[in-house]
């Protein structure tokens, strides 16, 4: 009898009811799911393909239009990254990271694009920038050695968390950018008159540099231009390659890559100096928030501002110098420490020193003193004079001489000096006060900023566990070069405090080496992190109750004694003293090592410290005062934009404009603040005389008593004649601008003249738009 077949199909195979293995299927979906997700966020992509996708979406959200972002990018990558890459690959050997790879590359790109333009903009074939790109490839495809350079040497191998905790950091780069830059400097009229006060002049300066080289200073046609102004041409040659605007180049786009070099090569230099990636990541979060403690409820700019964030936007040149000085520390840090004496590293040295020359010689003398310590300490140490030290010196000397002699001719920039300069400028701030501070205040002052940068930077004491480290070149060249910045802040001065560039210009690598010896303590004394992380707490305590305890607000009001300006530094020696006798004696070795983390909590992050307590104080003045006035458009001109952008157009880059706008817009009232650049930022022509503040004439000519942007123009000449054919046209005063001083258009803001001027009876009119008319002066004025 067939009873079927021995073996019957299961239940779980044949599906002939639901039961347990039913419920397995849901489970198994979700292991599938969850592995699938957890390869996903292993893939070595993601983090880059994060900040690709969040940049855009915060360039997309203030204005930047899709194509202006695609051949931004593909210019940044193809023009300047990717033939740096190679060269970098054929002159600088050792395994690295693809992130550190495409950050020297494109620092090296940025070089030797400027070195480039510059020869192509004064030969007048401004894109023949793109012979060195283009050149590079052709090279790297037709000599056979070099071909192997595009498939790259031995990588070298990167935590995935570190490649995020890089991209997250850049990220917040971004997100700062566009929360604090951005969203307040606008790139369509008339809010963007009413953006950062120095945006107008670096627009300036970029349409000078699209046009012409040597430049001048094109708001005084004529006169002598005597700045850092490499990243100026940076910009103009991107502007010619890509098309883009300088407008968005310089308020969007142009300082984004250059942060990103510059958090990757920081990051890179702190892991060949301690060997540890989570002290390397310490030092790159100490490197954007570093400041001296503010103990105050308000802004003390003096004390915080100026760190890679606050630079960001506000300085470019300062951004582009720290991008292109990175580099040379990395290079210095290989070959003082006898890594490698390669001649191709000696070669990119010379490269981004050249550059570094016209991007911000504020680094050279830094350099020149911390080459020198080395040298010194090496000679001390062997008897005998250090070739690479010395060497190295010898270049950087003779680049800082060059800046001086070629580039700024010998100019003070106003600066001299003066040790009473910066607590001055504290006393103001700090009393809203505008004498100056008695002699044992101003002693009170600075021993305060002493003070505070000695908690900031007190993480170096910690190498003292191990001597002979103190003698490192990468240590002695960082302590010296801050050590160096801090004397120039304190030692120099100018009305506007730009000697601070020296000492923020060491923020980075005093960030490393504090760390380094906060890492080498701690690992000395063996203390626990718990502990570390508890007497971090202890320090971030002290930085936001110390000042809400003393509440001692910023500008003092009317009333209050002076002495109370110290008091909460007072308060902070006491309780800090107290509790690191505590700490040493009770624990020792492992005491100290507390006790520098308790100061690094406070200091290391004394910027973000700062921005807390001063937001939460406006905020809480603001409730108690009522709401604020809110900002509007009226003092900005209607049409300026559009009429700058039609002069332009209609006109030859060589053609002077005569305008009668001299004051920065709304500041006419009490005094002429003569920060205004905005006829020459707009037409990118020069013009016969607009703003003079930032002239070389203006900075190195004492005006006692009076600030550098309320001076009167020197040339009294010129300006009676630049305003009588405004104010009073006539046939002979038209003619003079173009007989005497070569002007071709005149560019009039009718708020000032009236619609009635009487221009058009002797000079063309050719284009009106709002306020502004546009007049061309014909060879012989009827």
């Amino acid at each position: 009898m067939d009873t079927g077949p021995l073996i019957k199909n299961s239940p779980e195979t044949s599906g002939e009811y639901t039961g347990t293995a039913r419920q397995n299927i849901p489970s198994a979906r979700r292991y599938r799911l969850n592995r699938f997700s957890r390869s996903i966020l292993r893939q070595r992509w993601l983090p880059a393909a994060f900040l690709g996708s969040f940049t855009v979406a915060a360039l997309r959200f203030y204005g930047v239009s899709v194509p202006d972002i695609a051949v931004f990018a593909t210019y940044v990558a193809l023009g300047l990254a990717l033939p740096g890459v190679l060269v970098v690959r054929s002159l600088y050997g050792g395994a690295r990271s693809l992130a550190e790879e495409i950050a020297l590359g494109l620092a090296l790109g940025y070089a030797l694009e400027v070195l480039a333009y510059i020869p192509a903009r004064a030969a007048g074939m401004p894109l023949l920038v793109l012979a060195w790109p283009v050149g590079t490839y052709t090279l790297f495809l037709v000599v056979p050695r070099l071909r192997r350079h595009w498939r790259g040497s031995h990588r070298r191998g990167v935590p995935l968390w570190w490649s995020w905790s890089i991209a997250l950091t850049v990220a917040y780069l971004v997100a700062w950018s566009a929360v604090a830059f951005f969203r307040a400097n606008a790139l369509t009229w008339p809010a963007l008159g009413l953006s950062n006060v120095d945006a107008s002049f670096h627009l300036s300066l970029i349409g000078e540099l699209k046009h012409h080289m040597p430049p001048t200073t094109p708001g005084v046609a004529g006169e002598p231009l005597f700045y850092h102004w490499f990243v100026h041409a940076e910009m103009a040659a991107t502007s010619w390659v890509t098309g883009i605007e300088p407008v968005v180049l310089l308020l969007r786009l142009a300082m984004l890559p250059m942060l990103a070099v510059l958090v990757v090569l920081v990051g890179t230099i702190a892991l060949r100096v301690m060997k540890t990636r989570v002290g390397a990541l310490l030092a790159v979060v100490a490197a954007i928030f570093m400041a001296a403690p503010s103990l105050y409820l308000g802004s003390n700019g003096i004390f915080t501002w100026g760190g890679i964030q606050d630079a960001a936007w506000n300085s470019p040149s300062q951004t582009f110098g720290a991008t292109l000085f990175a580099p040379v520390v990395l290079l210095l840090v290989e070959i003082l420490e006898g890594r490698s004496r390669a001649g191709g590293r000696w070669m990119l040295f010379a490269v981004f020193l050249v550059a570094l020359m016209g991007a911000k010689a504020t680094y050279l003398p830094l350099l020149t003193v911390g080459l020198a310590a080395v040298a010194a300490v090496e000679a001390a140490k062997n008897r005998r004079w250090p070739r690479s030290p010395l060497l190295a010196l010898g270049m950087t000397a003779a680049c800082l001489l060059c800046a001086q002699i070629v580039l700024f001719q010998g100019a003070r920039q106003g600066l001299s000096l003066s040790l009473l300069v910066l607590p001055a400028h504290v006393w103001r701030d700090l009393t809203g006060q505008a004498d100056p501070p008695a002699l044992t205040a101003a002693i009170g002052l600075i021993l305060v900023y002493l003070m505070s940068w000695g908690i900031t930077w007190s993480g170096v004491l910690g190498l003292l566990s191990r001597p002979r480290l103190l003698a490192r070149p990468a240590v002695v060249i960082m302590v010296s070069m801050g050590a160096a910045g801090l004397g120039m802040a304190l030692l120099f001065g100018n009305q506007a405090l730009d000697q601070l560039y020296f000492l923020r210009a060491t923020f980075p690598y005093m960030g490393i080496v504090a760390v380094y010896g906060l890492v080498v303590l701690v690992r000395a004394t063996r203390v626990s992190r718990v502990r570390v992380a508890s007497v971090a707490g202890v320090g971030l305590a002290f930085a936001y109750l110390i000042p809400l305890a003393c509440g001692v607000e910023i500008p003092q009001p009317q009333g209050r004694s002076d002495v109370l300006l110290f008091l909460p530094y007072v308060v902070l020696l006491l309780l800090f003293g107290a509790t690191a006798i505590a700490l040493i004696a009770r624990r020792g070795a492992a005491g100290f090592a507390l006790t520098l983390s308790m100061a690094a909590a406070m200091g290391l992050p004394a910027e973000a410290h700062a921005r807390v307590l001063s937001v939460t104080h406006a905020a809480t003045r603001a409730e108690s005062a009522g709401a604020p006035a809110i900002s509007t458009e009226t003092a900005v001109p209607r049409g300026a934009l559009t009429a700058g952008r039609w002069l332009r157009d209609h006109s030859d880059a060589d053609d002077v404009v005569a305008t009668n706008g001299h004051c920065r817009w709304g500041y006419e009232a009490d005094y002429c603040d003569g920060r205004h650049s905005w006829v020459s930022a707009l037409t990118e022509r020069r013009v016969l005389l607009e703003g003079w503040t930032y002239t070389v004439t203006n900075w190195d000519r004492p005006q006692p008593g009076r600030q550098r942007n309320a001076t009167d123009f020197w040339d009294a000449d010129r300006l009676r004649s630049n305003d009588q054919a405004f104010l009073q046209p006539s046939r002979e005063s038209i003619r003079r601008l173009r007989a005497r001083y070569g002007v071709r258009w005149l560019f009039a803001d009718e708020r000032n003249t009236g619609r009635e001027h009487g221009i058009a009876n002797y000079a063309i009119p050719r284009f009106r738009s709002g306020d502004f008319a546009v007049y061309e002066i014909p060879v012989d004025p009827r």
